[in-house]
């Protein structure tokens, strides 16, 4: 445990000397801050809480930044090291490949986890102290900041998939990007269409349920949006609620074993890649 430790601290000492921590904690904190006062103003006429309306806000933007950062800061974990040569030098001390692995994941979550909580975390503080932030929330607020981490966590193993698989940080690259359109924008865009060529014969119930959760990011959007009635109304999701069989448990489950999937693989991967 102690080499796992020590090489987590590795990353997050690099990712300070390369300023990747700096850079994704301002980025979520301006967005996060913009989100905050300008998507609170609507809260009269939805009749939500002004803390409701943030956590729909800060949600959707979550499903698209958070994944980013998480596969620019992975994709090249592996294939990196490999081509700088750092990797057969840490290899040639008594540590195993996957304590390697795990050791990078636990640094690149501490990375996500820090910027995710301060940027959002002064997003919250700012509410507090203009009075706009009063009633509850507070508890979805908090849903949404730790399932945030979860969703990084996911879109991590993901990048160490393919970065334990590829030839080239070029390469790693492309499929990084190539895997955030299909996940955070084709994904739905086709789910779509299904549903509205297939005019409920087919795709519903346990099948819509199931390809749900064949995307992270719509299990991360059904957990925050769906989680109370004002929250659900807010967004346009009420009607969700009314059909959904995908309770809290089953939703971080589904993450969970979408960082599980593909760490394992990246782990076998790696254990028979030739360096």
């Amino acid at each position: 445990m102690k080499t796992i430790l020590l090489l987590a601290s590795k990353e997050i000492r690099e990712a300070l000397r390369n300023r990747w921590v700096l850079a994704a904690t301002a980025l979520l904190a301006v967005l996060a801050l913009t989100l905050a006062f300008l998507g609170s103003a609507p809260t009269g006429s939805v009749g939500a809480g002004a803390l409701d309306v943030v956590v729909i806000s800060l949600a959707s933007l979550t499903i698209f930044i958070v994944p980013l950062i998480a596969l620019l800061i992975s994709h090249d974990a592996i294939v990196g090291e490999i081509e700088r040569g750092t990797m057969t030098l840490l290899l040639s001390y008594p540590v195993g490949r996957r304590q390697v692995l795990i050791g990078k994941f636990l640094g690149h979550i501490a990375i996500l986890a820090f910027a995710t909580c301060v940027g959002y975390g002064l997003a919250a503080l700012a509410l507090l102290a203009a009075g706009r932030a009063e009633g509850g929330g507070w508890n979805a607020f908090a849903v949404m900041t730790a399932s945030s981490v979860l969703l990084g966590a996911v879109f991590v193993a993901i990048g160490y998939l393919v970065s334990a698989q590829v030839r080239s940080r070029e390469t790693a690259g492309g499929i990084a990007i190539g895997i955030w359109l299909v996940f955070v924008v084709i994904y739905d865009m086709a789910l779509l269409g299904v549903l509205v060529a297939d005019q409920g014969r087919f795709v519903a119930g346990g099948v819509l349920d199931a390809l749900l959760l064949l995307n992270p990011t719509d299990a991360y959007r059904l957990l925050n949006l769906t989680g109370s009635a004002d929250i659900a109304a807010a967004s346009g999701m009420a009607g969700v609620v009314e059909h959904a069989a995908l309770g809290p448990g089953a939703l971080i489950a589904a993450l969970a074993a979408w960082i599980a999937g593909p760490m394992a693989l990246a782990a076998l991967v790696f254990s028979r890649r030739e360096l």
